[in-house]
This record gives structure tokens, C-alpha cells and sequence, in this order.
């Protein structure tokens, strides 16, 4: 079991136990007292002994690995979720291996394939298709434990789920621009050719987080007894292009909203600067928030208005979870953890009317 020149049997020898001994010292598994094996680490580092990895876990059943499959790395969101795995799993020596999907499913099906056939010990998924989890539930049914991140699946009821309280977390956006007095208040969002389904009040599982957070929009303003009007709900490809085309969009129409709500952090970017494109002041003519603290918010001026999500807390705990089961605690129920966000208010939202003097200048900009 070993490279580099010196075998366990030489470790054995030199440390005065027998193979098997050395190899339970070395491997971290079954009954070894400690001074056993302080003396066989101590031979081992002298000789300059290195395990073998695959060897060790066709004894131990673990590979010490685990999977990982985002749909975007280069999103600052799975970044964050991304170190807050790493920071749980490593010190548990485990190791991570990474998959990027791109948001397709077949992407994601073969990484799930390879993972599962290279004999990782589970895996944390944030599905690029939540509506379809057939291949997840298959890893789950051939032993690997799937923790969800940051959206539900449907087709694995037994996987874990670490998400954020995306309605909630919308609702309290809307809500806040509410008591400054705004009621047209548009959103624009990834998920706009569902708001029929989200106006019908499914809870069903297979939404995006847009999707959820478009369910928040439109149960604050039902809440408040405004009417959804279809005219403000503007979709948006996951680009800052197609974000300003749809802020345009608004803005162009008869009556424009007086607030805007974006469902994530590169939409709220394509929203902002096609409002100072358009030459309008924040908050005096239109209230923007966002989603997402990302370092531009505080950048520019005015300070956009946020949903902070606890993206770090979102990995750490899949990390956990998936640490707890592998620990032995596969036989109990699925654990669905949801994370609450927090509104973080700054300069880029503001009463409506702020003052009778600052409606008149509206009134003639226009």
C-alpha cells in the first residue's frame, strides 16, 4: 500500500507491529491503542512512507471525498456557498471534487454519473433542472447521500435541503418599498413566464430561487390588495444585457413604476445602469433594490438597497449536514434547513412622494 520506496511492510518492521496493525494505524480505522500508533506514524514518517488512497478506501469503504455540483462557479454566490463547504469538509479530511454545469441537466446527469462511479462519499447539489431529480435519486438509491443547495428537487423526497426563505425574503423587499408609499412596484426576474403558476400558489417542489422570490413579490402585493399588473413583471436572461433591456422596457411603458425589484445580484447590475443610462436620479425618480451584497452595491452612488442572503451559512450547513450523514445518521428523516435572508436598506430607495417639492420635479423631468 504504498510508493516512493518504503511499503507498509517496512513501516510494520520498523514500528515492531504486524502489517494489519500498521495498516489500521496508518488508515485510521479499527482498534489501534495510541502509543501502537504514535510508534507506527513515527516509523512511517522516517521512512517517508505515503499511503495509497485507493487502497485504503477498498478497507475503509470511504474515499474521503466528497462532490460538489453548482451551476455557475464563476457566480460569486456559489464562490461564497463553495468556501463555506470547504471550510466545513476539509477539517474533516475530506476532500472536494467540483462539477460546473453551466445549468444544463445533461451537464449535470454526467457529473453526477462520474462522481458516483469514481465512489465519492456524497455529494451537495444545486440542480441546474430542479424539476427533474431522477438522476439523484438514482445516486441516492446506490448509497451516496445528496444534500440539495439552495433549491428543492423534485423526485428525491429523502435528500436534505439547505435553502433560503426566498419568498420571504422577496416579500420583505416589497413590503418595505410598500410602507415607502410605492405601488407600482415592477420586478424584474428570470422567472417571468411563471407568474402564472406562481400566482396560482403552487407550493409544489421544482422552482428556482427566482421563481420563489417572484412568489414573494406577488404575495406582498396581494397582501397589500394591489393588483398584480402582468405589464410590470419584466423577464431577464441570467445577463446584465438582457437585465437593461427589460429596466428599458419598464421605464418605456405609460406608466412606468415609481420602484423596481431585482431577483438577483447580475440582474440588479444590468437594472442599475440602465437607469443611469437613462438619466434618472435614485431614489428621487425610482427605488431600486436588489438581491444579493455583492462589493459594487456600496461602490456606486446611491448604495443600492439589498436582500442580504447568508450565502457562506448556505454551504457551511450543506457542508454539516452531509458531514452528519455520512457519520451514520442515514436512516433518519430528510432534513429541509431554511436559511432566513436580511433586508439591508440604503440610499437607493426613498419615500414616494419624498416631498411635495420632489413630486413636482418628477412630474416635470417627465
Amino acid at each position: 500500500m504504498s510508493t516512493h520506496g518504503a511499503s507498509l511492510i517496512d513501516v510494520a518492521r520498523a514500528a515492531g507491529v504486524s502489517t494489519a496493525t500498521a495498516g489500521r494505524a496508518l488508515g485510521g480505522y479499527g482498534q489501534v491503542s495510541d502509543r501502537t500508533r504514535e510508534r507506527v506514524l513515527a516509523a512511517a514518517a522516517e521512512l517517508g512512507y505515503r499511503t495509497n488512497g485507493l487502497a485504503r478506501s477498498m478497507v475503509t469503504g470511504s474515499t474521503q471525498t466528497i462532490g460538489v455540483v453548482v451551476t455557475d462557479v464563476a457566480n460569486p454566490f456559489f464562490a461564497t456557498a463553495l468556501r463555506g463547504i470547504t471550510d466545513v469538509t476539509s477539517p474533516a479530511g475530506f476532500e472536494v471534487l467540483l462539477a460546473n454545469t453551466g445549468g444544463t441537466r445533461e451537464a449535470e446527469q454526467r457529473a453526477v454519473t462520474v462522481m458516483s462511479e469514481k465512489r465519492v462519499d456524497g455529494m451537495i447539489v444545486a440542480a441546474a433542472q430542479p424539476g427533474d431529480g431522477a438522476h439523484l435519486k438514482h445516486a441516492m438509491d446506490v448509497g451516496v447521500p445528496v444534500v440539495l443547495l439552495d433549491r428543492q428537487v423534485t423526485g428525491v423526497p429523502d435528500a436534505d435541503t439547505i435553502t433560503i426563505d426566498n419568498e420571504h425574503a422577496a416579500a420583505e423587499a416589497v413590503a418595505h418599498l410598500l410602507e415607502l408609499g410605492h405601488r407600482r412596484i415592477g420586478v424584474i426576474t428570470e422567472a417571468g413566464d411563471q407568474l402564472a403558476r406562481v400566482r396560482s400558489g403552487s407550493r409544489r417542489r421544482g422552482l428556482f430561487p427566482s421563481a420563489v422570490r417572484l412568489r414573494g413579490y406577488v404575495r406582498a402585493l396581494q397582501a397589500a390588495g394591489i393588483e398584480i399588473d402582468e405589464r410590470l413583471v419584466a423577464p431577464a436572461r441570467y445577463e446584465r444585457e438582457s437585465a437593461y433591456d427589460a429596466m428599458t422596457s419598464l421605464l418605456d411603458s405609460a406608466v412606468p413604476p415609481t420602484a423596481v425589484l431585482c431577483t438577483d445580484n447580475v440582474l440588479a447590475s444590468g437594472a442599475y445602469r440602465a437607469a443611469q443610462d437613462r438619466g434618472l436620479s435614485m431614489p428621487a425618480d425610482l427605488s431600486l433594490v436588489g438581491f444579493d451584497d455583492e462589493p459594487w452595491t456600496t461602490l456606486v452612488r446611491p448604495e443600492l438597497t439589498i436582500v442580504e442572503q447568508p450565502t457562506y451559512d448556505l454551504g457551511a450547513r450543506a457542508g454539516r449536514q452531509l458531514l452528519d450523514r455520512l457519520a451514520g445518521s442515514a436512516n433518519r428523516s430528510p432534513q429541509h434547513v431554511q436559511l432566513k435572508a436580511k433586508l439591508v436598506v440604503r440610499e437607493s430607495t426613498a419615500r414616494y412622494p419624498a416631498s411635495p417639492q420632489e413630486d413636482l420635479a418628477r412630474e416635470e423631468r417627465k
